[in-house]
């Protein structure tokens, strides 16, 4: 049997996603669809698939499905999206919302003006160490650590944002040939599950340029759990202060971690694209 599912393209920062409200179209085999959908050719096009449902923990749920068909445990700037989603779409009055993600719930602090959600601030959490077995010593934390993939030694930071990340800072960002270190990194032996890869530079007034090789959907505009990644690395590694602007290809997030309470707050914008039917099989 054919029927007819609605969805909604919105990107943050340049990393778009299609979003689809499970509560009136529930979705089966999300993997599947979201390999199929996210196709740039044959689909709609976007880096994967996010599902906004229902909680019994927070006000709503969310459920992210990279383009080759992961599972993502969390994502910034799906984050934003949602709220912006949820708030224009009437589902909800409130202007601050607790999202139920796989990484916990996450707040989000919707800015509105004329019934428009300009801008999301996430409250992202606290970050935490991703041990690595770097020496084999057993796991512990990676902090300005080599790590050879490819024939090219890389100096590396890992940091988790509830899902796994390796930063490494560079001296000029327009010399890194991504796409090929990217895969290399995220598949290296050091990661069994793989792992979100950022490459950033330090510019100058707390401002990073950062560009991202993620997990499971490859060069992506921009990712927020990276974002926030970049940003707390760059202050445990002393190259800025608490609060930085993340320049990235889609646009720019400002990150700024909390000293007092250690938590993560992510602010950026969030847009819709457009908004469309496609049938599935059942």
């Amino acid at each position: 049997m054919t029927r007819v599912v609605r969805f909604t393209k919105m990107h943050g920062a340049g990393n778009d996603y299609i979003y689809v409200d499970t509560q009136r179209y529930p979705i089966e085999y999300p993997e599947t669809l979201a390999i199929k959908w996210s196709a740039p050719h044959t689909g709609i096009g976007s880096d994967g698939l996010v599902l906004i449902g229902s909680s019994e923990k927070g006000d709503f749920s969310m459920r992210i499905f990279n383009a080759d068909g992961s599972e993502a445990k969390m994502c910034g700037n799906a984050s934003r999206c949602i709220g912006k989603y949820l708030y224009e779409h009437g589902l909800t009055h409130k202007q601050e919302i607790r999202l139920e993600t796989l990484s916990g719930i996450k707040i989000l602090q919707l800015h509105v003006k004329d019934s428009s959600v300009n801008s999301v601030t996430v409250d992202m959490g606290i970050p935490a160490d991703e041990p690595v077995d770097y020496d084999g010593l057993g796991a512990k934390p990676m902090k300005e650590r080599p790590i050879v993939a490819g024939g090219k030694q890389w100096i590396g930071t890992t940091i988790s944002m509830g899902n796994p990340h390796l930063v490494i800072f560079v001296e000029d960002l327009n010399e890194i040939d991504i796409e090929d270190a990217g895969p290399k990194l995220e598949n290296h032996p050091l990661f069994p599950g793989r792992i979100n890869v950022e490459f950033a530079q330090i510019l100058e007034d707390g401002k990073i340029r950062m560009r991202v090789w993620e997990r499971g959907s490859g060069i992506t505009q921009a990712c927020g759990t990276g974002a926030c990644a970049t940003a707390v690395a760059a202050c445990i590694t002393g190259r800025c202060g608490t609060k930085s602007d993340i320049i990235m290809d889609g646009g720019t997030l400002t990150i700024e971690w909390n000293q007092e309470t250690r938590h993560v707050l992510m602010t950026g914008e969030a847009t819709q694209v457009f908004e469309g039917e496609i049938n599935i099989e059942d």
